[in-house]
């Protein structure tokens, strides 16, 4: 591997970053590129909180934490992020010349929430068989970077605010010069795309979109005017989504949550569900927690009671908003740890990462220790 390459084969040998889908992980990639750092550089200082995952890539880097203890860690080795606690509890500094990946949490999280998401409708659409000839299609708008700013709570919502339009060949979809106010999925067909360079002269054939392809997105996110026609070349089918509605999936459903303390004084039995990867889960845990990750949520659910009350939770909280608001929906009492784990409080975390590595399942709903 190249030293200062960070491409989709080296990200998906990374915690948690191979558990995105093809197209999550490409959009992950736009955001980040490699950084070379130089032996005796300091990466990050203890109690930073710069709201980044770092992951190595190559060299070695010591990890002093408050006690002064020192830990070595190799890129060869380290397939997760260095340090994951916010505030940082320690130190990192290059020991060796190394390459490292800096990583916006948010940005990560977010496109974790979308990526397993959209696995979970992946499953849900599966067992409904009027649907099965509509799964490539809805796939394909899930996995849309038109739709990475819409919470992923909202996911459930987008094909409610899609509407279909038959359309002939020939057919005039956009107009280059209208104001716009909505866009377009091909759900059938395909539609040629011509543009004139002045608006004036005749347009020239400059695309060809077929199925799965999106157009006229501009109009959803700016005030603006189509900067081409789009003319349908065969039948098909359209699905439609207009502004309005698109500003709609913007606002984020209220989900209930709840803090840490609030936890350590309830009078109501609960049980801890980390929604993770089993990779995430399995490099340090909240005690008697249980991994249910967001993506399987829909082939556990059965593993759940409704009469037994569950705390959801992640690092950031995102996944866990959007498992407790599909739970929620199926009649589950549940609620997300606020935070996540890095709103858990610094001993939170350290018991997470430092003391608990035992398995916990579900039996009858409640949280038992694996074997």
């Amino acid at each position: 591997m190249d030293n200062h390459t960070f491409n989709a084969s080296v990200a998906k040998t990374l915690t948690p970053l191979k558990s995105l889908s093809d197209a999550h992980l490409a959009e992950l990639l736009s955001h980040c590129a490699p950084e070379f750092i130089f032996k005796g550089t300091k990466i990050f200082e203890r109690g930073a909180k710069d709201l980044q995952h770092v992951f190595l890539l190559h060299g070695e880097v010591d990890l002093e934490d408050e006690g002064g203890e020192h830990q070595t860690l190799s890129g060869q080795t380290c397939l997760h992020a260095l340090s994951p606690h916010q505030p940082r509890h320690e130190s990192a500094r290059a020991i060796s010349d190394c390459s490292i990946v800096r990583i916006d949490s948010k940005i990560l999280e977010n496109l974790l929430t979308w990526s397993q998401i959209a696995d979970y409708l992946l499953l849900d659409i599966s067992h409904q068989r009027d649907l099965d000839e509509d799964v490539q299609w809805m796939m394909t708008v899930l996995r849309s970077n038109l739709f990475f700013k819409v919470p992923p709570t909202n996911v459930q919502k987008i094909f409610s605010h899609l509407t279909p339009k038959v359309v002939s060949s020939g057919d005039v979809i956009l107009r280059q010069g209208e104001i716009g106010d909505g866009c377009y999925f091909i759900k059938e067909g395909s539609a040629l795309v011509s543009q004139s360079p002045d608006g004036v002269k005749k347009p020239e054939v400059i695309a060809t979109i077929s199925e799965g392809r999106c157009f006229g997105e501009d109009a959803l996110l700016n005030e603006t005017v189509r900067n081409a026609t789009v003319t349908m070349s065969e039948n098909g089918v359209l699905m439609c989504l207009r502004k309005s509605d698109f500003i709609e999936l913007l606002k984020e459903p209220l989900v209930e949550t709840c803090e840490r303390q609030q936890l350590e004084s309830a009078d109501e039995p609960f049980v801890y569900i980390d929604v993770r990867t089993e990779d995430e889960y399995s490099h340090g845990h909240l005690d008697s927690a249980v991994n249910i990750p967001l993506n399987l949520l829909r082939l556990k659910i059965r593993l759940l009671d409704t009469q037994q009350a569950y705390v959801l939770y992640c690092d950031s909280g995102r996944r866990s908003r959007a498992a407790t608001w599909l739970l929620s929906q199926q009649g589950f009492n549940v609620r997300a740890l606020d935070g996540g784990l890095q709103g858990a409080g610094k001993g939170g975390v350290q018991h997470l990462y430092q003391l608990c590595q035992q398995d916990y399942v579900l039996r009858s709903g409640i949280a038992v220790a694996g074997q």
